[in-house]
């Protein structure tokens, strides 16, 4: 309910800074050859990433559908516009319905493929880092209390060391559940290193967030105000906007206020940055409806054995 309460609230913020109508006619005065070409790129993207879904299986013994691995990716995103991270929860229960992965399984490679993810995710935080330190380490000092922070990791830490030593002595029907969850949870992570493509594993990781960070800029190039656009200014803004989408549902509000925060930093206009954050999101925003409205209404069709 807070994401979404957020949301609503940096919707109201953001359109009491530039109207709708202004917000449309930016849209009007944008070159659609590049909106269209950073849309491909998320498409390529996601696409990517369901092959990828495909190989990790397979260690396990489960060879699926690249249809099935494909529809599920689209309905995971469009799903996690209702209830955050719970499309990750429906994209393990699609395998378990039609490809009889066990759930915990399956989603135990997801949970490999989202720490990949964070890997690059920091790689790319990292570069970021090294190239603006300025930017970034003023923005921090700014925005958060890191004593805060730390004292919160310790207690969150100790509380789930707990939790472990008490599931683990426990001999209860509960316990005895939660263990053999969390193990196919981990069988499933691991299977990351028992894999024979871990070539094509790394190299569909790093074209997922090539093609990611593609978009975000090619977009910006549809706004002749962002043409100049800094490089720092589109590794921070993309950055931002990227955590943006874990604040709220699909990132609903909190994606163009990201980028302002992001773009102000380099003293870009303020509307162009907020107009260029509703269409960017816009765009990615009306491919996962699409693609994930399809895929939701022709999974059981594509699975009539099932």
């Amino acid at each position: 309910m807070l994401p979404i309460l957020l949301g609503v609230f940096l919707i109201w913020y953001s359109l009491s800074k530039l109207s709708f109508g202004e917000i449309v006619n930016y849209a009007k005065n944008a070159d659609y050859g590049f909106i269209l070409l950073g849309v491909f790129c998320g498409l390529l993207s996601h696409l990517s990433r369901a092959y990828r879904w495909v190989f990790m299986l397979e260690p396990l013994g489960y060879k699926i559908k690249l249809g099935n691995s494909i529809m599920a990716v689209f309905a995971t995103y469009l799903i996690n516009y209702t209830i955050p991270r719970a499309g990750e929860v429906a994209r393990a229960s699609i395998l378990a319905n039609y490809e009889d992965v066990p759930f915990e399984k399956g989603f135990g490679t997801i949970v490999a493929e989202r720490i990949a993810d964070m890997i690059v995710m920091l790689g790319i935080i990292a570069v970021t880092l090294f190239m603006q330190f300025d930017f970034i380490y003023n923005f921090l000092v700014n925005k958060f209390d890191f004593v805060k922070i730390i004292i919160g990791a310790v207690v969150m830490l100790l509380v789930g060391l707990l939790f472990i030593l008490i599931i683990k002595r426990s001999t209860s029907k509960i316990a005895i559940k939660i263990k053999n969850f969390v193990n196919g949870l981990v069988e499933g992570a691991l299977s990351i290193f028992k894999m024979k493509k871990k070539w094509a594993f790394i190299f569909h990781t790093l074209f997922i967030w090539t093609m990611y960070m593609l978009m975000f800029y090619v977009t910006t190039l549809a706004f002749s105000d962002l043409r100049t656009i800094p490089f720092g200014a589109i590794l921070i803004g993309f950055i931002l906007a990227t955590f943006s989408v874990a604040a709220t549902n699909g990132g609903i509000g909190s994606y163009p206020e990201a980028i302002v925060i992001a773009f102000s930093l380099f003293s870009l206009p303020e509307d162009s940055s907020r107009a260029f954050g509703w269409i960017m999101w816009s765009s990615s925003t009306l491919l996962i409806f699409i693609c994930g409205g399809i895929s939701l209404l022709y999974l059981p069709f594509f699975n009539r054995d099932k």
